[in-house]
């Protein structure tokens, strides 16, 4: 078993460690304790992950002293929205959590950024622990703060930056996924090498293939996404600049996931493998980068088994105008101009609103 790697964030009195190894669920209780005012935690999941993980943490909980209540919602991205928020809130109210307390969000994306927001808004903020159970929560959404819910006019309209005041990433709980969640998940670490890391990049294209089946490759996988993640947040805490980098796929791919109503049709980081597919074509075709880019990025993701264009998807999609009209309501969205996050080579993203419309029409015509 390999030792535990731990990424600090530095955000001053808010900084907090991501812990990222294998066991780590089952020392859940002594990482937490230091943090506990009282030995008591209320857990938030979902109906998926209880039935995998829910017992193992609540017994490592016990063994450490600290006891627990459990809210189990509906797995599955609807979840991100006002109903399920207002249950959580109420349910933490009604569990008597106080400021001082710590809410554990035990789950993927969709349960980190839910309970993170509840977190944020419950009695002006109480403090709240990240549990990724997936690849895509470990590596992405459950570092740097950024919580929230859907709305029907978009994903992540509604939100808050809370941070958590601890990650314990568990890589051997990705043993559990599907090969497509996890695969969606590698959308977003492939993601980190396209926009600032060539060398990464390249290390995935060699050991890509294998991370599944293999610890030690996993756990440099997601502390390696961790760390480029953490920096970019210390630097950039709220999204005034450079953190608009970590959006790289996601202009594309949020107007993806909206086309499909949020469905199991698109995973979110299918979404981002095909947004980043379309982002470097983007990108050449602009003059930005060579064509050599975005054959790589293909191939890259062919490799992995992953869907790279819009055909790749099933069912059938809005014409070129609406998903361009999706993507409106991206968050980078500045005075209606719409912000892609493009590339002059791999590892050298940017943002830009230099994008002409029938050149990004053209885009979306020829992936399809």
């Amino acid at each position: 078993m390999t030792d535990p790697v731990t990424v600090t964030v530095p955000l001053g009195a808010r900084a907090y460690d991501v812990r990222i190894g294998q066991g780590l669920l089952g020392r859940a209780g002594a990482e937490i304790a230091p943090l506990l005012s009282r030995p008591r935690v209320a857990i938030v999941t979902d109906a998926t992950v209880a039935g995998l993980h829910l017992a193992p943490l609540q017994d490592a909980l016990r063994s450490a002293g600290i006891t627990s209540e459990a809210l189990v919602l509906p797995a599955g991205e609807g979840t991100k929205s006002w109903p399920h928020l207002t249950a959580c809130v109420e349910w933490l109210l009604e569990q008597q959590v106080e400021r001082r307390d710590v809410v554990l969000a035990l789950g993927g994306g969709v349960i980190g950024d839910l309970v993170g927001f509840a977190a944020a808004v419950l009695r002006r903020g109480v403090r709240f622990v990240q549990l990724p159970t997936t690849l895509l929560a470990q590596v992405d959404s459950s570092v740097g703060g950024k919580t929230g819910i859907n709305s029907a006019r978009g994903k992540n309209l509604i939100g808050a930056f809370h941070q958590p005041s601890l990650v314990l990433a568990d890589i051997d709980v990705l043993d559990t996924l599907s090969p497509r969640d996890f695969l969606s998940g590698y959308g977003e670490v492939a993601k980190y090498g396209l926009l600032a890391d060539a060398d990464f990049f390249e290390w995935l294209e060699e050991n890509g293939p294998a991370l599944a089946g293999d610890a030690s490759l996993r756990q440099h996988a997601v502390a390696h996404s961790v760390a480029m993640k953490a920096g970019i947040v210390t630097r950039d805490e709220t999204e005034q600049g450079e953190r608009a980098l970590l959006n790289l796929g996601h202009t594309f791919g949020h107007a993806l996931e909206a086309a499909t109503g949020y469905s199991d049709r698109l995973l979110h980081g299918e979404g981002v493998a095909i947004g980043c597919a379309l982002a470097f074509d983007l990108s050449a075709r602009m003059g930005l980068c060579s064509q050599e880019a975005p054959s790589r990025v293909l191939a890259h993701l062919r490799q992995m088994g992953m869907p790279a264009r819009l055909s790749e998807m099933p069912g059938d999609l809005p014409d070129d105008a609406a998903l361009i009209a999706l993507m409106g309501q991206d968050k980078k969205v500045v005075d209606g101009q719409l912000r892609f996050v493009l590339a002059r080579a791999i590892g050298d993203a940017f943002v830009s609103d230099a994008v002409e419309g029938g050149m990004l029409a053209a885009v979306l015509h020829d992936a399809r």
